[in-house]
Order: structure tokens, then C-alpha cells, then sequence
């Protein structure tokens, strides 16, 4: 990479990995009177005595059987208006179900008894959810009626869930309020044609895992720039006398064994400039960044290769240098490996240039929910600072850190803890894009991350950048096609 360079290109011609080259119910009314208005009503009655001597009161009984019958309509259908129209069952309080991720119902009490007191007419049950198949369950009870009011969904997810998601209203939080409030990225992925679509509880970015005893045995310092990432992860592998990697430098360059390895190819789009709305007039970019990526395996001084660990554990062994990551693998890795000692720092950049990855999750209501404006007034109690202070309190609790903010204004109170506020530190320059790890949603994500993963294993396996991003360009056109983007 040459200073002044711009762009990411190929790192494979001339084994120069320092030059990259750019490449409402009605309720019912009183009975009419069944003679007409103004008449009188007569009752018929039999002249005749009856066994007793005395007449027949057909009329007063006739009087009776209709007021029973009003009362009897009345009754259910007055109880069914009150409760339609004021939202609450008939023991004057209501429940709203909330599906929930990550956090378990120990965490989420709190908050919800909080929200609870303000609107004691309001219960919300909270229900966590599995990631696996999540998006498919909730979307198919959903859509059949039997589904959450609210619900957590990925910051990617709209074009698939556009048909279930209610704007919010301005009485929730405005559009300007929004902006104010939370990053930029959040403005692009939760608003669309100026309504907005989720409240999100958190924020994160892809950030540099480094390894600090490996770091500190070649003297370096960690890399700001790629030229910086590429010359310490050759200082930092090691291999045996017939060429193995024993200790890789980076986990970047192959797809199936590196964990977020669709976000680390995002970021190098990113930064490069490819345009995914118009993918053809970004060709060279995207080969550029493909190249670049791809000759951390390919090139002679490689840094990473199929046959290594998975990148996380690799990295938790101690078998790696550097590992692309966001705060949640901060718990894996230290559940793998409690006593490894690692930092967590920006991403490499290119000059003049700060973008990197965000993958992040959002709170949004049904529009199948029976319960519309009581939902609206849990969104707009979310969306508020004490709430996520003390969400953020409560996660703490039982582990290192929260979901990093996602309000801009509790960023520096994060400063202090040098492991969650790199992730907070990079989103005011935070993109993202649908390909996305670890979302487990079998749809546009998986999906276009197929075609992704087929270019990286093409050009390993000899194929040209060219061919790969041909193919790429096409399935990527028909997924995206699919989900109206």
C-alpha cells in the first residue's frame, strides 16, 4: 500500500502486500319500539278466564322478555367494547409478549417492572428466544397471528420483515430525535422513506482483537493502517521448518474457517468504495478488495490457510495474533481461554479514510399486534437514556461488560473500560451491509453469504478475480431481487 493510495488491490502480483492498487366496535343502541315511534303499544290479551278465574299479563310478560333479551345483548357486547377500546381484559390490565435475545428474563425484570409501574394497567411477559431458526419462527407466528407484540430484530432485516413491522409514531420518538439520538447507521438501516422501524438497545462495530503477549515478543505496536496489519501479521506467524503455520498472524484471507469472515469482506468493500446498489460499475473495487483479502493465504509470506483452527479458537489456544471481532466474542474467547490476555483496538484503515463494520440488533412492534398503542408506549420507555443505563447495569452483572450504547451520548461514559468502548468509539463511521455473520436467519443474510463465500474458495482455488466477481454480481442481483431490494 503506497502512501496517499486510496484504494485496496491485488497483493498477489510482484508479493508487494505494502502497494494496493484500486481494482373501534359498535356498541350497540336501545331496542326501537317494535310498533314504531309515537305508537302505542297494546298488549293482546285473551278475554277468556283462565283455570285461576284471573287473565293472562301477555303484555307485561312480553315487556320482561324483551328487556332480558336487551340486557343479555348488552352485557357481552358492552364488556368486548370497553376491552377493545381501552386495550385491558376484563381484570382491567393487558399483556404485551416481547421475544427477546441474549438476555435472559433475570436481566430483563428490571427494566420491564420499571415500565410496568409507570403503566400499571400494562404487563409485559418477556420471552427469550433461541438464535437458531429464530427469524423463521417469528416471522411465520407472526404473520399467522399467534406471534409476539414486540420483538428483537437484526439491523439487515427489514427488507425481509417490511411486512410486519409498524412505523412509529412521532408521539414514540421523531425523526429528528432519532438522528440526535443514535448513530448514523442506525438512521439508514431503521428509517426508511422517513418513518421509522426499530428502537435499538445497542450498537456494535467490527473491532481488532490483538494477542499482546505475541505483539509485544516483535516489539510493534498495533496497526492503524493496512500497511501496519500486513507487516505485523508477517512478524507474527510462525512456522515450522517445512512451511506450517504454527502460529498465524492474522485469520483473514480463507472463508469457511474464519468466524465474521462476511463482515471482514465487507469492511474491504466498504472502505474501498464498491457500490452494492450498482455492483457493475464497482467491478474493479470489488476485485481489488477480493484480491487483497484473499493474499493473506495465496501469497508467499502467508499469514493463515484452510487447514488451521477456526479463527476463534485459534485465537483463544494462543495460535493467533490477530482476530476480527465485535463484543460478543469477547465472551467466547474468555470462556474458551479465562486467562488469555489480549486488547481490542479500531480496525486498520485506509489514509485519509475511517469506515468499518457494524452488525448490530433493534427492538420493533408487530403489525399484527392487538394491542398497537400500548406497545408504542413500551418502544417509547425503551428508547429512553435511564433505560438503557440500567439495562446496561443489569447486563453488567453478570458478566464483563453490557451491549455497548447505542446513544450517542452515553458513549464516553464507556471510556473507562478499554474492552467494550473501541466498539462504541468506531460507530459514529459505521456502515453496514446484508453480508453479515452469525445471524442464523436462513435468509438474506445466509444467502448472499453463499455467493460471497464461492468467490473467496474460486480465486484460492485458481480461479480469476474476474470469473469470481461475475458470478457473485449475478447471484447476489437474483437474492436481492428476491427481497425487493
Amino acid at each position: 500500500m503506497e502512501n496517499g493510495n486510496n484504494n485496496l488491490g491485488s497483493q498477489a502480483q510482484g508479493q508487494d502486500q505494502g502497494q494496493v492498487l484500486r481494482q373501534s366496535p359498535v356498541t350497540p343502541q336501545a331496542s326501537p319500539n317494535p310498533l314504531g315511534s309515537g305508537q302505542a303499544t297494546t298488549a293482546y290479551r285473551s278475554d277468556k278466564p283462565d283455570n285461576g278465574g284471573s287473565k293472562r299479563p301477555i303484555g307485561k310478560i312480553i315487556k320482561i322478555f324483551l328487556g332480558l333479551l336487551v340486557i343479555a345483548i348488552l352485557i357481552p357486547v358492552v364488556l368486548f367494547v370497553i376491552s377493545s377500546n381501552s386495550g385491558k381484559g376484563i381484570g382491567g390490565k393487558l399483556t404485551l409478549t416481547y421475544w427477546g435475545l441474549w438476555e435472559d428474563q433475570k436481566t430483563m425484570q428490571p427494566i420491564i417492572s420499571d415500565f410496568e409501574r409507570e403503566n400499571p394497567n400494562i404487563i409485559i411477559n418477556y420471552v427469550p428466544q433461541s438464535i437458531k431458526q429464530y427469524r423463521e419462527t417469528l416471522q411465520t407466528r407472526i404473520n399467522n397471528g399467534t406471534g409476539p407484540d414486540i420483538f428483537r430484530f437484526h439491523n439487515t432485516w427489514y427488507p425481509m420483515f417490511s411486512g410486519i413491522l409498524l412505523p412509529l409514531p412521532s408521539n414514540v420518538i421523531t425523526s429528528s430525535d432519532f438522528n440526535k439520538t443514535f448513530y448514523p447507521v442506525m438512521g439508514k438501516d431503521l428509517v426508511r422513506n422517513g418513518a421509522i422501524y426499530g428502537i435499538p438497545l445497542e450498537v456494535d462495530t467490527l473491532s481488532l482483537y490483538i494477542n499482546t503477549q505475541l505483539l509485544q515478543s516483535v516489539g510493534l505496536n498495533p496497526p492503524t493502517t493496512w500497511n501496519d496489519f500486513i507487516n505485523d501479521a508477517r512478524a507474527m506467524t510462525v512456522k515450522d521448518e517445512n512451511g506450517k503455520i504454527q502460529t498465524a498472524g492474522a485469520a483473514i484471507g480463507t472463508f469457511d474457517n474464519i468466524d465474521n469472515a462476511p463482515d471482514i469482506l465487507s469492511l474491504l468493500f466498504l472502505q474501498n468504495g464498491v457500490d452494492f446498489k450498482n455492483l457493475p460499475a464497482s467491478s474493479d473495487r470489488f476485485t481489488g478488495a477480493l484480491s487483497f483479502y484473499t493474499s493473506f493465504v495465496t501469497d508467499q509470506n502467508n499469514v493463515w490457510d484452510n487447514t488451521l483452527d477456526p479463527s476463534t479458537l485459534a485465537f483463544s489456544k494462543g495460535n493467533l495474533a490477530m482476530y476480527f471481532g465485535y463484543s460478543w466474542d469477547y465472551f467466547t474467547i474468555k470462556k474458551y481461554n479465562p486467562n488469555l490476555n489480549f486488547k481490542i483496538v479500531p480496525v486498520p484503515q485506509l489514509p485519509d479514510r475511517n469506515v468499518t463494520m457494524a452488525s448490530y440488533w433493534a427492538e420493533g412492534v408487530s403489525s399484527k399486534s392487538k394491542y398497537q398503542k400500548q406497545a408504542f408506549l413500551f418502544m417509547k420507555f425503551l428508547a429512553q437514556k435511564n433505560t438503557e443505563e440500567k439495562l446496561y447495569a443489569e447486563e453488567s452483572k453478570t458478566r464483563a461488560f453490557g451491549e455497548p450504547y447505542s446513544r450517542i451520548d452515553l458513549a464516553d461514559t464507556l471510556k473507562s473500560n478499554p474492552n467494550v468502548y473501541t466498539f462504541v468509539q468506531q460507530a459514529d463511521y459505521a456502515s453496514s451491509t446484508p453480508f453479515v455473520d452469525k445471524t442464523s436467519d436462513d435468509g438474506l443474510n445466509q444467502q448472499l453469504n453463499t455467493y460471497l463465500g464461492n468467490a473467496v474458495n474460486s480465486t484460492l482455488n485458481g480461479g480469476s478475480v474476474e470469473s469470481a466477481f461475475a458470478a457473485f454480481s449475478s447471484g447476489v442481483s437474483q437474492i436481492l431481487q428476491k427481497y425487493g431490494q
